[in-house]
């Protein structure tokens, strides 16, 4: 067995405390850096066999090739596009990521823009505190007999089609890895789900095959108008054309969790300029706005470290 006091894992972002005291009781030695720079970090990064990040900073094939004893990069969250997955699989150094701590999040976050959207709860609320009591106008729809299409069909996914078992509505998925499709919901093409579809909602990673993949011609191949939501990544969706489709009623309303203006930290948008797309999103009453935050509850701040714990521990005990 592996002597645990050898392995050395360098922390770049401050995560839940339970993370580093479980590895300490579990016999690592941890070390953090929450303030050098990526070059600061890569000219000692060959002391370390690990490394725990957010998205700090991208850790790029230069970051790798300095990382000469790296055994493991682990990411608390799910996607790992900051990170330079094929080149670290080559130099045999394992990718560690947690869906499984924030899909319920994400799940419940999703079915809750669906919810507001369609009955207007944003819009409402704004008007009674402008002293308007609008009840006609703020008339709702229900969820009941409408057809759910979710796009991605891994952690995120499922968790949100579990999400709908209450409700009486038709859910399909489309996902390009096959059979991927269960009780919850119907595997189908993605032609299938553009021509029945009353909601969309994209759970996908951003890889090249994702990135602007939301864009006019996308949304024009679908049958009706349909209501959108993204919890997965910005990029994946041209704000631009999204825009367009609100305008014309192409898409009925739109709830967003993420943005493609946003910086790969997550932590901010990339300029102060306010972009004419995301300008027309911020004053839309059929528009719903967060801040990345659909995985980012209380629960699942532990629980995406725990994960994080319990793969590295059994990475080396196994």
């Amino acid at each position: 067995m592996t002597d645990l006091s050898s392995i050395k894992i360098l922390h770049l972002d401050t995560n839940h405390p339970l993370l580093w005291e479980q590895l300490r009781q579990a016999g690592f030695t941890n070390e953090a850096d929450f303030t050098s720079t990526k070059e600061e970090v890569e000219a000692k990064i060959h002391n370390y066999h690990g490394v725990i990040i957010r998205s700090r900073f991208k850790i790029d094939q230069t970051f790798i090739e300095k990382a000469t004893n790296l055994q493991f990069i682990a990411r608390v969250g799910a996607g790992l596009e900051s990170i330079d997955c094929e080149y670290a699989l080559s130099k045999k150094v394992e990718l560690i990521s947690s869906p499984e701590g924030n899909r319920n999040a994400v799940g419940e976050h999703a079915l809750g823009m669906v919810l507001s959207l369609f009955n207007k709860l944003n819009k409402a609320d704004r008007e009674i505190r402008q002293g308007h009591w609008n009840r006609e106008s703020n008339r709702g729809l229900e969820l009941d007999g409408k057809t759910v299409g979710i796009i991605g069909y891994g952690n995120m996914g499922k968790s949100f089609a579990k999400k709908l078992r209450g409700f009486d509505v038709e859910v399909l998925c489309y996902d390009i890895v096959p059979n991927v499709g269960d009780a919850l919901a119907n595997q189908v093409s993605l032609e299938e789900l553009q021509a029945k579809a009353d909601v969309v909602s994209l759970h996908t990673p951003w890889t090249e095959m994702t990135n602007k993949m939301i864009n006019a011609d996308f949304i024009h191949a679908f049958h009706k108008p349909f209501w959108f939501i993204n919890t997965a990544r910005g990029r994946s969706v041209v704000t631009a054309d999204l825009v367009e489709a609100l305008r014309i009623g192409k898409i009925l309303g739109a709830g967003l969790d993420v943005l493609e203006y946003e910086k790969l930290s997550f932590e901010t948008l990339l300029t102060d300029q306010i972009p004419d797309p995301l300008q027309y999103l911020m004053q839309a009453d059929n528009v719903i706005l967060t801040p990345h935050i659909a995985g980012w509850t209380q629960e699942s701040k532990t629980l995406l470290a725990q994960v994080i714990v319990d793969k590295i521990i059994k990475k080396y005990k196994t």
